[in-house]
């Protein structure tokens, strides 16, 4: 989230109402209640603020629900409205009235049945401390118009980024850095009307950014046709939260399910498929689907899934259907229990249009070196390969993330259009094409360095005598100043009273 740090509004006063309740619940619960109560706001806000329109416009339709409906807007039933949230805020009876809310809302949306959480009445959740968290989002704006359902997602994603954060290695499951999602959007662009599909969907980001780059490109909402799957229950129903949030129709079937052994979406030909599956996923029941017609390049070990997250997505693209996905850089050079053949079968089939090596500390939860790969089954530049490095890319926002900016993003998303152009120029050291039989002599070994080469650094002809004097009479200079410096900083100390 980065790229958005300097305009951080109230996504830090959620933050702020989540540390209020740390220590007062488990910690498997806290990010249900503030999910939650994020959603809860949100559509509330939403639909005073159309309610009020239809006062205005005074034609009475302001208790119509499909007013609100035309507008992609929840109709929100009375008891579900933040006013009623908030003037029972200091209630012991508090849990129960949120609960009830979340009940009445998805009895109004059966697409939410069972997703919204209920857990406000639990015993263990201190009804002071979730009437302070409500205070807290009610002194929170959250009618900033036309611009208040992006803001919502933004401050939705800001918060599960902490909560990855916050949480390690388990957060990381269910969330992607925005960055990578939005480099991986801008090098696949989704069009109008097109099929996107992420087998391993978590919370959802791939789709809100998809959505994004359509309407941004084409001025349209609803033009993309979205379906995922999601194992992890929790998960799921946060990312249908976060589609109900941003007004995106999608289809993650009717409950959580490993996509290995429960694939919702058999029949699936998707236009674009992106996905941040889990790093050397293990085990993954590899031995219930020996003969799958999935596996045409090769049975995936039971040791590590990433081949069969790879060829799961192959299976599943329409005839000119493109894939973006992170793998950890394992994946690119592994020779063991067969992947090796796996990987060279999928290149001589001409799928892989382009390799993208990232930075390290991109993701909240691991470090661990990750690559994206692009994967087209009707490339424009056939029998090649696009590599790059963007390893020394990115911008430190604190001490342990680093994040891409915009500018970083659309470089690599133009180096990328160049090469499908047939316009691409080698730069040592950052990005290289390379053909089949160059990777075949590389083993079928995909690691950016050893196609894009080492950086080319300006020819340095100075004579070695002549820089050796330069910079030792440089050096004499500085420890010259060092020494006047101490003496300075020497007879401050004893004017004080000090020697030293």
């Amino acid at each position: 989230m980065a790229d958005n740090n300097a305009n951080i509004g109230f996504e830090k006063q959620i933050w702020d109402a989540a540390c209020v309740l740390w220590g007062h619940i488990p910690a498997a619960e806290y990010r249900k209640v503030i999910v939650g109560l994020i959603f809860l706001k949100y559509v509330s806000t939403a639909f005073d603020r159309r309610y009020q329109q239809l006062v205005v416009e005074g034609d009475g339709f302001e208790d119509d629900p499909d007013a609100y409906i035309e507008e992609n807007v929840f109709f929100v039933p009375e008891n579900a409205r933040w006013k009623t949230i908030a003037e029972n805020a200091h209630k012991p009876e508090i849990g129960t009235i949120i609960d009830n809310a979340m009940r009445a809302i998805e009895d109004d949306n059966p697409k939410l049945k069972n997703v919204l959480p209920k857990n406000y009445a639990n015993p263990d959740l201190d009804k002071m401390v979730l009437g302070d968290v409500v205070d807290i989002f009610t002194n929170m704006d959250m009618s900033d118009t036309d611009e208040s359902k992006d803001l919502l997602g933004r401050t939705y994603e800001y918060c599960i980024a902490q909560f990855a954060e916050k949480e390690g290695v388990g957060g990381g499951e269910f969330y992607t850095p925005s960055s990578i999602v939005k480099t991986l959007v801008a090098v696949l662009k989704p069009f109008d009307n097109c099929r996107v599909y992420d087998p391993c969907c978590g919370s959802g980001g791939m789709f809100v950014q998809s959505e994004k780059f359509v309407r941004a490109h084409s001025n349209k909402r609803g033009t993309v046709a979205v379906y995922g799957q999601e194992a992890n229950a929790d998960t799921w129903k946060m990312a249908k939260m976060n589609m109900a949030i941003r007004g995106i129709d999608a289809d993650f079937g009717p409950y959580q399910a490993d996509t290995f052994t429960n694939d919702l979406h058999p029949q699936l030909k998707a236009d674009f498929i992106l996905a941040n599956p889990p790093f050397n996923y293990h085990p993954w029941n590899q031995e219930k689907l020996t003969d799958d017609p999935r596996w045409k390049y090769g049975l995936p070990p039971a040791g590590n899934a990433n081949y069969a997250w790879i060829q799961h997505m192959i299976h599943h693209l329409a005839p000119n259907g493109k894939i973006g996905l992170v793998l950890a850089n394992g994946a690119l050079s592994t020779q063991s229990s067969g992947e090796g053949e796996i990987r060279k079968k999928i290149i001589e089939a001409d799928l892989v249009e382009g390799i993208i090596a990232l930075p390290t500390q991109l993701f909240y939860s691991v470090t661990i070196p990750v690559t994206l790969w692009f994967i087209s089954k009707n490339k424009t530049q056939k029998g090649k390969t696009v590599f790059i490095d963007a390893r020394k890319m990115g911008h430190m926002v604190d001490r342990k993330h680093k994040d891409f900016t915009d500018e970083d993003i659309r470089k690599i998303a133009e180096t990328f259009e160049a090469f499908q152009n047939g316009a691409h120029d080698d730069v040592k050291g950052f990005c290289a094409v390379a053909t089949l039989q160059d990777i075949e002599k590389q083993d079928y070994i995909l690691t950016p360095g050893r196609y894009v080469g080492i950086e080319e650094t300006p020819e340095d002809d100075e004579p070695f005598e002549d820089k050796m004097a330069r910079l030792t009479s440089e050096l004499s200079e500085m420890f010259e100043k060092s020494h006047e410096l101490e003496d300075e900083i020497r007879k401050k100390l004893e004017a004080i009273g000090y020697e030293v």
